[in-house]
């Protein structure tokens, strides 16, 4: 089982470099970047590359809607060259609060995009020319919808790989079939080891029965929070509110994916009750109204024997890579957790 960590948002960039630097000493195998209505990802992974030599080095994630499939090719194996062969790529659709409110672009058809993104990619690094008539990208567009001077192109260079991984995070049950029919990697979020097989295990098998066999096996991701503690009870707390966050105000209701995940995973009325509490603007509630019991499912928070319990747990459940988001105050303190963390892991 590898073991990673989500970096944060937000935050000073250069402290966090010389902080990887340090994890990557300890043993921890990755490093995912994430990418919202924040600083971007590539320029961040990119610094990284130079301060790193062994772990890999994922988008976590770039999102469909601004970048071509092209260009997002072209950065991914760049990417790939200056790690010497290290990136992961990370992709997703996202949620129309970001990409139409913040890039001002229409949301729409992310299980087309995704598939069609996916095909471009593969065909940009086996660097052959890019010919692609798909429903939502044409490669070169076609007479009548430009100049009609686009002719098939392939990439100059030669990439370090022609298979980069890609990951992708899905949580619908189309989106899941698609992504283990396709990708190397599925990116789930609040991954709850005993709820997975019954929310997403139909859908799963119905992509691997697609899946060709040169793609290997699905590289299964799950993201918990992660404390190591003799009092669980003072860091539960800490992992409500990123669950409100996205059960509450991450879409709008009726939309909203991860208020219907948890609402499947058996707390519905929890899930109602959160999101129209964070709607009217009454957070510090919403946040309250987080079951223990959800906080703890989808977290890895205990003693270490107990925290050992969980990670069995999620590698029953198929769980391969542990990105965590170690709950620490300190770089100090995160390093010697994901130390303790990648021993316990084995």
């Amino acid at each position: 089982m590898r073991v990673g960590m989500f970096l944060n948002y937000a935050g000073g960039f250069r402290e966090v470099a010389d902080e990887v630097v340090e994890l990557e000493a300890s043993g921890v195998d990755l490093i995912a970047v994430p990418e919202a209505y924040s600083f971007d990802a590539v320029s961040q992974l990119g610094f990284l590359a130079a301060r790193t030599e062994r772990m890999t080095l994922m988008s976590g994630i770039l999102q469909l809607y601004t970048r071509t499939p092209t260009l997002t090719a072209m950065t991914a194996a760049g990417l790939d060259y200056v790690t010497d062969g290290r990136f992961e790529l990370g992709i997703g659709a996202s949620g129309p609060q970001v990409i139409e409110g913040f890039h001002g672009v229409r949301y729409d058809a992310p299980l087309g995009r995704t598939r069609e993104l996916i095909e471009i990619c593969r065909q940009v690094w086996r660097r052959e020319p890019v010919v692609h008539d798909g429903r939502h990208y044409r490669v070169p567009l076609p007479e009548g919808e430009g100049t009609g001077l686009g002719k098939p192109l392939k990439l100059i260079n030669h990439p370090v790989r022609e298979r980069i991984p890609i990951t992708v995070a899905a949580l619908g049950p189309k989106s899941v079939a698609q992504t283990a029919e396709l990708a190397d990697g599925w990116l789930p979020m609040f991954f709850h080891p005993e709820r997975a097989a019954a929310t997403w295990g139909e859908a799963l098998a119905a992509g691997r029965a697609k899946r060709a066999p040169e793609l290997g096996e699905l590289d299964v991701f799950a993201s918990p929070a992660l404390a190591i503690t003799d009092r669980p009870e003072d860091v539960l707390p800490l992992v409500k509110p990123q669950l409100a966050l996205y059960v509450g105000g991450m879409g709008a209701r009726g939309k909203n994916f991860y208020n219907d995940l948890i609402a499947g995973y058996g707390f519905a009325d929890a899930a109602a009750s959160i999101q129209e509490l964070y709607l009217a603007g009454r957070k510090a509630e919403a946040v309250a109204a987080v079951p223990d019991e959800l906080a703890r499912a989808v977290s890895l928070v205990g003693s270490a024997s107990e925290v050992a319990e969980r990670v069995a747990a999620f590698r029953e459940a198929g769980v391969t890579t542990l990105a965590v988001a170690p709950l620490a105050e300190t770089s100090a303190e995160r390093v010697a957790l994901m130390r303790t963390f990648r021993e316990l892991v084995g």
